[in-house]
């Protein structure tokens, strides 16, 4: 099974990088190939909905990381979506990434593909992450893409705080089970 991992947070020694770390070793021990887009280090140009890629063989008019992650997104078997959470929602970096999959609607949408969405945020009540959930389950509704499971590691503004929690042993274990 080939699973993508996208991460958006810009701290490479953060609370989700360590999540998303567990997960990718739940990942590897469980066989798994995979393969990593840290998309806040990377250059994505927010989609502009010129509709260009619909009318050009899925080709966008933006030549830039999406590239790279085009090729992975395409023959991954599950796509993990790992996000921190700064304003109710998931962050920038990966709403970018998710909005230029429109140039590939018609190969991902009905694809047979599990995801995953991994979220930390430092408030310790789920309201924070209601925006991202609705957002992630709304998308793979729309996809028909199986939801495999959420990590939601509310409490976890600094890395201890997750170091010191259930939530990166729920990655490891999700990615385990894939």
């Amino acid at each position: 099974m080939n699973i993508l991992v996208i991460t958006g947070s810009a701290h490479k020694k953060g609370t989700s990088s360590y999540l998303a770390d567990a997960f990718i070793k739940g990942v590897k021990e469980a066989g798994h190939a995979v393969s990593r887009f840290d998309a806040a280090f990377k250059n994505v140009h927010p989609c502009i909905g010129c509709d260009s890629c619909q009318k050009n063989e899925q080709i966008c008019v933006f030549k830039d990381d999406m590239q790279e992650l085009n090729s992975e997104l395409l023959k991954a078997d599950a796509v993990a979506f790992v996000s921190p959470i700064y304003y109710y929602d998931i962050n920038a970096q990966i709403k970018a990434v998710i909005d230029r999959f429109y140039a590939n609607n018609s190969v991902l949408k009905g694809a047979d593909k599990k995801a995953v969405l991994m979220l930390t945020y430092g408030d310790e009540t789920e309201e924070s992450a209601e925006g991202a959930i609705a957002s992630y389950k709304g998308m793979t509704k729309y996809l028909e893409w199986e939801d495999a499971g959420i990590v939601s590691a509310k409490g976890c503004y600094v890395l201890d705080d997750i170091i010191n929690s259930e939530y990166p042993k729920q990655a490891y274990e999700l990615g385990k089970s894939l």
